[in-house]
C-alpha cells in the first residue's frame, strides 16, 4: 500500500520509518528544507516519561490566573478572536477534573514508556547518534509545598511503574554536582533515573536518512494546501512544490502529522481537531567550562524550564504562549531563560552572551494526550497533538500508527482514537 505522510518532524519521520519496515511504499511531504526543521528542531532535549503530567489538573485554572499578569511567567495567554482558541480552553477546563487527570496521565505514561523502549531498539538496530545521555532527570523544588506536591506525583507515577522519587539536597549534588551554587536554596528535588536526553534534530535527521535507504521518498520545500475529499475518502492532497507549481499527491492512505498545523489542514476535509499551538522557546549556549555545566538533564519546577547537555552545548527551554501560530520571539521571555540558567550554575560555565534563541509551536490537546489512529475519514490517519512530549512520544507514536495502518494489533495499552 502507498502511504503519504504529511509532516517530517520526529512524529512524521518515525511513522514513515515503521511504515517502511511494515512493507509499505511511503512518501513524506514537508514545507521545510529538510527533516525536523520546525518544532522538532531545538526543543528541550528531554526524553521524559516522568514528566507525563497533564497541564489540565484540578489546581491548574487558579495557577494560570496567577501567571497571567506577568510577561515572563511560564504561561502567557493572548486572547484572540479565534474560535479554535476558546474552544480549546473550554475543553481544557473540562479535562482539569481529577478523574480525567489520572486517566490522561496513565495514557501518557503508557505511550511514553513504550516510546522510550522504541528509542533503545532503534539505537541498537541503527546505531543512531544524537548526543544521547541516559543519566535521568532531576527536578528542582524550591519550596516545601512544591516538594509535597512532587511526592504525591511520584507516588502516582510509581502506581504506573515509573521510578521517580524525592531526594535530598545532598543526594541531588551527588547526582549533579553542577547544582552546588543553588543547592542551599532548594527544599529538595526529585529524580527519575530512567529518563534520558538528546538532540531531537539529530535523531530525526538520522532516522530520515535510514528511511531513505529503505525506499522512503521525501519531498521537501513542498507545502500542503488541502485534503481533497471524494465521499468518505481522501482522493488526493493538493501541494505546492519548490518551483511554485501545484501538484496532486495521491496514495492509498494518508497520515496527518503536521503538528500545530494539522487542524488547519484537517479543516479542509471537514474535520475539527482539538489541537492548539503552545509556543515554546529555547536558548542554546556554548559550554565553556565542562565540569561546571550539568550533564544530568534538569527541570526547574518553579520556572517551568528544562535544561539538557547536548555535547558541548547547553539547551534551556520552556514557557508556553497560547497566541496563535506566530513564531515571533518575545525578548523578555528569551532573556528569562538565560537569566534563570545563570542563577543555577557557575556564571562562567557557558557563553551566555551569545545564546541562540528559537521558538517552536507545540501541538497541544486539552488533556495532553495525542491523537493517534484512524479519523472518521476512512483512509486518513492522525498522529498529532503531542504537546511538550513530541520527542519523548515520537518514535513510539510512529510505531503504533504504522501497526494500525498495517492491520496489526496495537502494541501498547493506549486509547488509539481518531475524530
Amino acid at each position: 500500500m502507498k502511504v503519504a505522510v504529511l509532516g517530517a518532524g520526529v512524529v512524521g519521520v518515525s511513522t514513515a520509518w515503521f511504515l517502511a519496515q511494515n512493507g509499505h511504499e511511503v512518501e513524506v511531504v514537508d514545507r521545510a528544507s529538510g527533516p525536523a526543521r520546525e518544532t522538532s528542531f531545538a526543543n528541550g532535549g528531554q526524553i521524559s516519561v516522568s514528566q507525563s503530567e497533564p497541564w489540565a489538573q484540578p489546581g491548574a485554572p487558579l495557577q494560570i490566573l496567577r501567571w497571567l499578569a506577568a510577561g515572563d511567567s511560564p504561561l502567557l495567554f493572548r486572547p484572540r478572536l479565534d474560535p479554535a482558541q476558546w474552544a480549546w480552553i473550554l475543553r481544557f477546563l473540562g479535562e482539569c477534573r481529577g478523574g480525567r487527570f489520572r486517566h490522561n496521565m496513565r495514557q501518557m505514561v503508557s505511550l511514553g514508556t513504550f516510546s522510550r523502549d522504541t528509542f533503545a531498539a532503534l539505537r541498537a538496530e541503527l546505531g543512531i547518534e544524537y548526543r544521547h545521555l541516559a543519566r535521568g532527570i532531576v527536578t528542582l523544588m524550591e519550596s516545601p509545598r512544591e516538594l509535597d506536591l512532587a511526592a504525591k506525583h511520584c507516588a502516582m507515577l510509581r502506581d504506573f511503574g515509573i521510578d521517580k522519587r524525592v531526594i535530598s539536597r545532598e543526594e541531588m549534588l551527588q547526582i549533579e554536582p553542577a547544582l552546588a551554587p543553588v543547592a542551599f536554596r532548594m527544599a529538595g528535588a526529585t529524580w527519575c533515573p530512567t529518563d534520558e536526553s538528546g538532540d531531537v534534530h539529530q535523531f530525526t535527521s538520522q532516522l530520515a536518512q535510514h528511511a531513505e535507504r529503505q525506499g522512503v521518498v521525501f519531498r521537501f520545500n513542498t507545502r500542503v494546501n488541502s485534503l481533497e475529499c471524494a465521499g468518505a475518502e481522501i482522493h488526493g492532497v493538493s501541494v505546492t512544490g519548490p518551483d511554485g507549481g501545484y501538484d496532486m499527491l495521491r496514495a492509498d492512505a494518508y497520515v496527518l502529522a503536521l503538528g500545530s498545523f494539522s487542524p488547519l489542514v484537517a479543516r479542509t476535509a471537514g474535520l475539527r481537531l482539538p489541537v492548539y499551538p503552545a509556543k515554546g522557546y529555547s536558548a542554546t549556549v556554548q559550554v565553556m567550562a565542562p565540569d561546571a555545566a550539568p550533564y544530568v538533564s534538569i527541570t526547574d519546577e518553579a520556572h517551568k524550564i528544562v535544561i539538557s547537555r547536548l555535547g558541548d552545548q547547553l539547551r534551556i527551554a520552556g514557557t508556553a504562549e497560547l497566541a496563535g501560530h506566530s513564531h515571533s520571539l518575545n525578548a523578555l521571555r528569551c532573556a528569562a531563560l538565560t537569566k534563570r540558567a545563570r542563577q543555577l550554575f557557575a556564571h562562567d560555565c557557558c557563553d551566555w552572551s551569545n545564546a541562540r534563541f528559537w521558538s517552536g509551536l507545540r501541538p497541544t490537546t486539552p488533556g495532553n494526550v495525542p491523537l493517534i489512529g484512524r479519523s472518521r475519514i476512512s483512509n486518513l490517519f492522525l498522529n498529532t497533538g503531542h504537546g511538550t512530549l513530541g520527542f519523548t512520544e515520537g518514535p513510539g507514536s510512529g510505531r503504533v500508527l504504522a501497526d494500525i495502518i498495517s492491520g496489526k494489533p496495537v502494541p501498547v495499552d493506549f486509547d488509539c482514537i481518531g475524530l
